[in-house]
């Protein structure tokens, strides 16, 4: 089988050529990557160009309009039997694309995803953002895992169709912002077997910061009233559980300042205050010590406490916004 590597690229010039060092390194040579410029100011053609004589790869320049359609013209171009999509932030561990053959053979997908995890090389804040993805305090523990709700569904940091499923689907219909998604449930709409192969897991180094973390979580939150609207039925419970968290926390402050300023008077206030206040610490220290244990850091599962509030306040607050806005006042 012959695959073609999709990777939609934007003003990252740094993180691609971290990830084509990591694919020189493939046990399965039978590959092409396509890396498309998406109306980047900072093009990375000469460091991607660099590689040519050592891999096949090719780079193409296009006006921006998003990491969707930017797929979809690396697709377009794309010679192979199955085309793989990665987003730029990742390392490839050398047996992935043999890993991926077996499971695409053995269970006979039509298009998968795969999880990710993180490098040793990773910064601290890196793995307490990745932590905080996968983790049962915060995703339930469902992504990237078989244990998942309702049908799985391929992220777009390690996606794989068949040329079959392009030439049906016609690639991406969504620019940007759950693009991923919408897709997958297309493709499952569409007849197509998709599956998880749990073991073809790629290195992610997501965002450096928790500033930036929050922006992109917020996105997310925003973006699953996105394909709510789209695919009412793919609303479940759990992706409202972050809103839950959000409006949870905000009654337990007002509870609190209303405890203070009552003096324990009122008596309900009080009451919530002090039961809500000994939840939250309970989960709090329940989330660092599994954080601590997993990632066998103290210094990581102390960021990771940092990482988690983040990801729920951002995801849930993004989610009120677009539900109101979107929703409710139809905007």
């Amino acid at each position: 089988m012959f695959f073609s590597i999709i990777i939609p690229l934007y003003n990252r010039p740094n993180e691609i050529k971290e990830l084509l060092d990591s694919m020189l390194k493939q046990s399965y040579s039978m590959f092409e990557i396509i890396v498309v410029e998406d109306g980047s100011s900072c093009p990375a053609r000469e460091i991607v160009e660099a590689y040519r004589d050592r891999m096949e790869v090719y780079y193409f320049e296009k006006e921006n309009e998003g990491q969707g359609f930017a797929r979809n013209y690396g697709f377009e171009k794309a010679k192979g039997d199955y085309f793989i999509v990665f987003d730029s932030d990742i390392l490839v561990p050398e047996d992935y694309l043999s890993i991926i053959l077996k499971g695409i053979e053995k269970e006979h997908l039509d298009a998968f995803g795969g999880p990710d995890a993180a490098h040793p090389s990773f910064t601290p804040i890196q793995k307490a953002i990745s932590y905080s993805m996968t983790s049962p305090f915060t995703t339930g523990g469902i992504r990237g895992n078989k244990k998942h709700v309702g049908a799985f569904h391929p992220r777009s940091f390690n996606m794989g169709i068949s040329r079959k499923v392009y030439e049906v689907t016609k690639g991406f219909r969504l620019a940007r912002r759950s693009e991923d998604i919408e897709f997958s449930i297309r493709m499952i709409e569409a007849g197509f077997k998709v599956g998880l192969i749990a073991e073809g897991f790629v290195y992610h180094k997501r965002r450096a910061t928790f500033f930036q973390f929050f922006k992109q979580t917020n996105f997310f939150g925003k973006g699953r009233i996105d394909i709510y609207l789209l695919f009412p039925e793919e609303l479940k419970f759990v992706h409202a559980l972050p809103t839950v968290f959000v409006l949870g926390l905000l009654i337990l402050i007002l509870s609190n300042i209303f405890t203070v300023f009552s003096s324990g008077s009122f008596l309900p206030w009080c009451f919530f205050a002090t039961v809500g206040n000994f939840l939250l610490l309970i989960y709090t220290f329940l989330l660092f010590l599994h954080a601590w244990t997993t990632t066998k850091s103290f210094y990581v599962g102390l960021l990771s406490v940092v990482a988690a509030y983040t990801q729920l306040i951002a995801y849930g607050t993004g989610f009120i916004q677009s539900y109101v806005q979107k929703v409710l006042f139809k905007n």
